[in-house]
């Protein structure tokens, strides 16, 4: 049965290329059986308080303003909005002049949406999983690559970094122009781990391949795949998704958490996200107030060489850019055809849609904005594809596949983005 599975996702990948790492990656893992999964007990989430519901939302201003008053907005159609919001958010929808379309209990709308129990989802890399990945690549190339931690977590977890250098290793300085790959900010969406994942398997297992060997020996190349392992492993703790976003703090309401792409310091929390602690898009107490997006800021500020950033989130097929918390497009003219011609490019690589981040909505506090503004780096959000956040074990080889083509496009710009812009 695991062979049959391998061989369905290999065919899936769209080169041979692109077979050999993503078969390494997956192989040797727990496959899901090909047989229909028996229905979950969603049982235990019949105490959470939050809702899947819609929402009237005619513009992106309306988008923002539902945010605001406390909606995870996960899907976008014409005339509404579609997300999770807990029920004392969602009790004052109306009186906040919005109209609801549709409400379900998470339970029930999980009962109808949920592709995969976890059982049948051990392709995914948990954390002590994605660590010895990890290890097991610096380990096996040892001349391209180190590892180390970019800080600790808030439950103290490290957040490990693989470098692929053969020049400098661990953190020591570089002149080279550098690329920086994360995933898992947000801790549901588990498919982002596996994209920076096989990122990685990749350049290693391609290392002597010209195209490939030329980005390692001059590029300076980091990859985090879970910025976010606590919220991560409490998403899946006992085997039951809990549809958690956010990190780990206790919040003085005793909820769970803080949005960490809303914690950044860029307009922090001036549109786009909540105040309230329990919302799934809380912007913490002040900016870098969590140790996760402090680790990340130190990180980026130590490294000016960073020309090229990429944090990948999951689910709506898009490849987002600056700004997000701001309705006018990037004033740098020159930097605004970078963004929208590299956006563009690896777009059509996924099938994506490209487009500034507010195109959607509003919202402050965005990882790719602060460093943008920080630093001055192209900083891209990729929403990868699929129609829950628990898509099922199916999913990871294509979206791997063509996610992966277009970081090594990015990767062939990191040199010199402005390239694009002549």
């Amino acid at each position: 049965m695991k062979n049959i599975l391998t061989a369905i996702l290999l065919l899936s990948c769209a080169s041979a290329r692109a077979q050999g790492p993503l078969a390494q990656l997956l192989g040797g893992r727990d496959l899901p059986s090909a047989a229909v999964p028996a229905p979950a007990d969603l049982s235990y989430l019949e105490t959470d308080d939050r809702y899947w519901v819609t929402v009237s939302a005619d513009d992106k201003y309306d988008r923002t303003a539902l945010l605001a008053a406390g909606l995870d907005i996960v899907e976008i159609a014409e005339h509404y909005a579609s997300g999770l919001i807990a029920k004392p958010d969602m009790e004052q929808l109306a009186a906040k002049g919005f109209i609801l379309r549709g409400s379900q209990p998470l339970a029930e709308y999980a009962r109808t949406h949920l592709k995969d129990f976890p059982a049948s989802d051990a392709a995914y890399h948990n954390y002590a999983e994605t660590e010895a990945e990890l290890r097991r690549l610096a380990a096996a190339n040892p001349a391209e690559t180190s590892l180390f931690s970019i800080g600790k977590t808030t439950q103290g977890r490290d957040i490990w970094c693989l470098r692929i250098n053969p020049s400098e290793k661990g953190e020591a300085p570089s002149s080279k122009p550098a690329a920086f790959f994360m995933g898992n900010h947000h801790a549901r969406e588990h498919l982002t781990a596996e994209v920076s994942l096989a990122l990685a398997n990749e350049l290693l297992s391609r290392k002597n391949d010209p195209e490939i060997r030329e980005y390692i020996d001059t590029l300076d190349i980091y990859i985090a795949p879970m910025t976010n392992p606590d919220g991560v492993e409490y998403d899946i703790a006992a085997g039951k998704y809990r549809w958690h976003r956010k990190n780990m703090r206790v919040n003085a309401d005793k909820s769970l958490g803080v949005d960490l792409n809303r914690n950044y310091d860029s307009r922090w929390c001036a549109a786009g996200a909540s105040h309230y602690q329990g919302s799934d898009t809380y912007c913490g107490p002040y900016a870098f107030s969590e140790p996760e997006t402090q680790a990340i800021r130190d990180f980026v500020l130590a490294r000016p060489n960073i020309k090229t950033l990429m944090s990948y989130h999951s689910y709506s097929s898009l490849v987002l850019y600056p700004w997000a918390g701001l309705d006018n497009p990037v004033e740098n003219e020159k930097d605004r055809k970078v963004f929208t011609a590299l956006g563009k490019a690896m777009a059509s690589f996924t099938g994506y849609k490209p487009e500034q981040s507010s195109d959607l909505y509003i919202a402050t506090g965005d990882t790719t904005d602060w460093a943008y503004a920080a630093r001055g780096v192209f900083a891209f959000t990729t929403e990868l594809e699929g129609s829950s956040f628990y898509p099922g074990a199916s999913i990871i080889a294509r979206a791997c596949a063509n996610n992966v083509k277009a970081a090594l496009y990015l990767l062939s710009v990191t040199d010199d983005p402005y390239k694009l812009a002549r």
